[in-house]
């Protein structure tokens, strides 16, 4: 009998599928800050890590293949240095929701929503970034989803700037002001590690060309 051809590992794929558990857990601290009960919140953050576990198995799984690998698509470098990325994004989510639970938030301001809303629409222009990273060679549209991912960070640093004075301005009770500095550092990062990461793309595609 004819011994089965060993599946090659696509490293492309690996990588969208992990913006798909970035695009779960980008909408799912939407959705929970959207319907924050702080009852039940502490359910909603084991959930959030659950997600986050996800991408570290994954993660360990490719790479475990790397080191393996013969001839991988591109630097093995490079493909460490955005699985790591991309691997933070998902941690900063978690972070984030993490810190609304352990600092007590009693409830969400609307200057956190802003904030989710903008993280969610930032990860879906990453997946469509990273789903035409497969093809970076011939794409036609990759290098205007990467200024969307870059488009959407420099919108959130404007958000953060705005939301902090607005902290610093009204808020008088010092430990509700420390609180939310943190959580709008928090979700900030977010926010970074998705452009940290469209920038990786971009330097592939530059050494690439």
């Amino acid at each position: 009998m004819a011994r089965e051809k060993k599946k090659d590992f696509n490293y492309f794929d690996y990588f969208f599928s992990t913006t798909e558990i970035i695009c779960e857990a980008a909408e799912y601290l939407d959705n929970a800050l959207k319907t924050f009960n702080k009852t039940g919140f502490v359910a909603q953050v084991d959930g959030m890590h659950e997600i986050e576990n996800r991408a570290d198995m994954s993660k360990h799984v490719m790479t475990k293949q790397l080191m393996h690998e013969f001839l991988p698509p591109i630097e093995r470098e490079d493909i460490i240095e955005l699985a790591t990325k991309l691997d933070d994004i998902v941690d900063a989510l978690d972070d984030a929701m993490r810190r609304i639970y352990m600092y007590d938030a009693s409830e969400i301001r609307d200057g956190a929503l802003k904030f989710s809303a903008l993280i969610a629409k930032c990860a879906g222009a990453l997946k469509g970034a990273v789903d035409e990273f497969r093809n970076f060679k011939s794409s036609k549209t990759i290098k205007e989803k990467l200024v969307e991912v870059n488009t959407l960070e420099s919108d959130g640093d404007h958000l953060y700037t705005e939301l902090v004075h607005e902290l610093f301005c009204n808020e008088k009770d010092t430990l509700k002001l420390i609180t939310w500095l943190k959580i709008y550092d928090d979700l900030e990062a977010c926010l970074d590690y998705c452009e940290d990461a469209a920038d990786i793309i971009e330097s592939v595609i530059m050494k690439n060309s």
